[in-house]
C-alpha cells in the first residue's frame, strides 16, 4: 500500500522529506529524438522533479512517431482504421493521416469531407 494513501498533498510531503520537489509544468508539446525518429507528444503531463540538485522529468501522455526527416510513421492499425471508417483504399488513408500528421480522427474528417 503507497504511504499516504494516494493522497496526492501527502505524496508531495512525503517527497518533500526525502529531498525530492516537484511541480507540475504547463507544457504544450515535448519532442524527444532518438537516432531514427520524434516522439512528439502534444499537451502531456510533465512533472519537474529535482532531487538534491537533479533535474528529472516525467512525461505522461500518447505520442506520434515521425521520422527524423519529418515524416509521420503511421501504425498499420491507424491506417485500416481510417480506411474501414471511410470506405477508401488504405493507400489513400495512409495519405490523409500523414496529411494530418498521424491524427486519426482529423484524417477522417478530412476524407469525409
Amino acid at each position: 500500500m503507497m504511504p499516504g494513501g494516494g493522497n496526492p498533498k501527502q505524496m508531495k510531503r512525503m517527497m518533500k522529506k526525502m529531498g525530492l520537489d516537484s511541480d507540475e509544468l504547463d507544457a504544450k508539446k515535448v519532442i524527444i529524438e532518438t537516432e531514427d525518429k520524434k516522439l512528439v507528444f502534444n499537451e502531456p503531463q510533465v512533472v519537474e522533479m529535482n532531487m538534491k540538485g537533479q533535474q528529472m522529468y516525467q512525461v505522461v501522455g500518447e505520442p506520434n512517431e515521425k521520422a527524423l526527416e519529418g515524416e509521420v510513421l503511421i501504425p498499420d492499425e491507424d491506417i485500416e482504421m481510417v480506411a474501414d471508417r471511410t470506405g477508401v483504399s488504405e493507400e489513400e488513408a495512409e495519405e490523409a493521416l500523414k496529411e494530418a500528421d498521424g491524427e486519426p480522427a482529423e484524417a477522417i474528417i478530412k476524407l469525409q469531407s
